[in-house]
């Protein structure tokens, strides 16, 4: 029904902010991880929404870029996720986050949702892996990147591209994510020394 709304935040919440479009206040539940994002009380801000209607009400759901609504729509094809157990997910995982525990069949990654089973998450993964793919980690359409959502996490890009190494060296996906998702990362760690730690895991050295 609505792609987005741009107006004025005039309230957050613990779950949900309003932002007022033409004197109209929408309501709109958001993801505890983009609280910090968010501009001042009176500012201007842009949230692409989702809207998930039921018999008793029409409810909105808010991310501040297309890729976190793009997931959140995806989550809910999943059986047993509804839009509170979607929100749950992307406030404790970001888009690659969720990619990277998928494609690497990383259930407790994704149980550390509030209300997020290790049967919820591993029936997640079976409905989602052939839908989530490799190369839209770390990609933000350029028209869509704001100030917010513009800074990608280094450690992101690193993992991203050691990824991309393996699998150009014939390893599936899934296996590239487990491997380099094992590697614990720093902020100085180099693709190189990913890579070498990675290949390590996978006894090729």
């Amino acid at each position: 029904m609505y792609s987005y709304i741009k107006g004025e935040l005039v309230e957050t919440a613990e779950d949900l902010i309003v932002v007022e479009n033409h004197g109209i206040g929408y309501n709109i539940r958001i993801p505890q991880s983009i609280f910090d994002s968010l501009p001042g009380i009176g500012q201007q801000v842009k949230i692409y929404v989702s809207t998930y209607m039921r018999e008793d009400a029409m409810l909105l759901y808010g991310f501040l870029n297309r890729d976190d609504r793009k997931i959140f729509q995806l989550l809910l094809k999943v059986s047993g996720i509804g839009p509170k157990g979607a929100l749950a997910i992307l406030s404790v995982m970001t888009p690659d986050d969720l990619r990277f525990a998928v494609l690497g069949e990383d259930d407790r990654a994704i149980t550390k949702a509030p209300g997020i089973g290790k049967k919820s998450a591993q029936r997640l993964i079976i409905e989602l892996k052939d839908k989530l793919k490799l190369e839209d980690v770390s990609v933000l359409q350029a028209q869509e990147e704001t100030a917010e959502t513009s800074a990608l996490s280094g450690m992101h890009t690193v993992k991203s591209e050691a990824i991309q190494a393996l699998t150009a060296l014939g390893y599936s996906a899934a296996e590239a994510v487990k491997a380099v998702s094992a590697v614990a990362l720093s902020e100085d760690s180099t693709v190189e020394e990913v890579l070498k730690a990675a290949l390590k895991q996978m006894a090729w050295i």
